[in-house]
């Protein structure tokens, strides 16, 4: 496979040029170019510039409102609905964040309901966030159906990843981004665009038979992680995403898109809480001593540690040549 180098801020900048010229204005432009660019920081590289052909299919086909201008409502005090109006996730996030923070920091619990987004990203950066201000976090969102329940062949859930983190003060927060199927859909796809096979009980092909060929699962289904255990995740993920926003199950989702190859319209739960409000002074030094009895255990290695340290490098990544070439003729 043929790299090219690109330091993070050539990512962020040719990410914002390239939905500038696609439609976007410029706060939106700078929401994707800023969760794309941390996503490549990070080494997620599966959700990073590998989505922008994604973004720009659903922005070209009118799918996708790149001049929308999120609103909120408070349904309760620690109840925020943000309604995106047709625009990428982002955006809802960055201005439904903020409230979410100050409304858990009160009350001690808070429930952040993002309607009529674009989910099209990775999790970890809300619930970080509000692992960075001292709060717990979960998010979870569904998506197009990939991923046959337990026990079947057809698909019925979309990838349904589930996030969640805990803030460690002085050091780097405990999080997690995963996948209710056994992998992502998009490392399944970047998979296949290399080369390389991915592990049996990944997904069936087309003919509902176990494959290590990734563009066989991709024509075919997904299985969710751990047989049942992971099929009751992802039914729970479909229920608070969209049961409890009010927004599209993953098969509505697939039924009213427009097949423009981007994401479709859904729904993000994203939940808060405060261990000083619910657990009291001194929960610090509590799970702090857990946290050391784990790391003290030789080959465990914290969830979110990887990113942490993939993050303190500044120099340039390694990024696909021909998918360089892609976006720049988005331009």
């Amino acid at each position: 496979m043929s790299t090219q180098e690109l330091g993070l801020d050539a990512i962020y900048d040719l990410a914002k040029k390239v939905m500038l010229a696609n439609g976007c204005d410029v706060a939106n432009a700078e929401a994707l170019a800023d969760i794309i660019s941390r996503a490549e920081r990070d080494g997620s590289h599966s959700h990073g510039l590998f989505r922008v052909p994604g973004y720009v299919k659903a922005l070209r086909s009118g799918k996708v409102d790149g001049k929308a201008k999120p609103t909120i409502k408070h349904i309760t005090p620690a109840v925020i609905q943000v309604d995106g109006h047709g625009c990428f996730a982002p955006l809802a996030q960055s201005v439904g964040l903020p409230v979410l923070v100050e409304a858990t920091h009160q009350i001690g619990i808070g429930a952040l309901s993002l309607v009529g987004v674009h989910h099209f990203a990775a999790l970890w950066p809300e619930t970080e966030y509000l692992a960075d201000r001292g709060l717990v976090g979960i998010a979870c969102t569904a998506y197009m159906p990939a991923v046959a329940p337990a026990g079947s062949k057809e698909a019925l859930f979309g990838t349904n990843p589930l996030s969640f983190a805990w803030p460690r003060p002085d050091h780097d927060p405990v999080v997690y981004d995963m996948a209710t199927a056994s992998m992502a859909m998009g490392d399944v796809q970047i998979a296949a665009r290399d080369g390389r096979e991915v592990p049996l009980g990944t997904g069936l092909d087309e003919n509902g038979q176990l494959t290590t060929d990734p563009a066989a699962i991709a024509k075919g289904v997904l299985l969710p992680f751990g047989g049942y255990k992971g099929s009751a995740i992802a039914l729970m993920v479909e229920l608070l995403a969209a049961g409890m926003t009010g927004e599209q199950f993953s098969f509505e989702a697939r039924e009213t898109d427009n097949k423009d190859g981007g994401p479709p319209r859904g729904g993000e739960m994203i939940i808060g809480l405060s261990p000083t409000v619910v657990a009291g002074v001194g929960w610090q030094d509590h799970v702090e001593g857990f946290m050391q009895k784990m790391t003290a255990i030789d080959g465990v290695r914290m969830p979110g540690a990887r990113r942490h340290k993939n993050r303190l490098n500044k120099g340039p990544r390694q990024i696909n040549a021909a998918l360089i070439e892609t976006i720049n003729s988005f331009l």
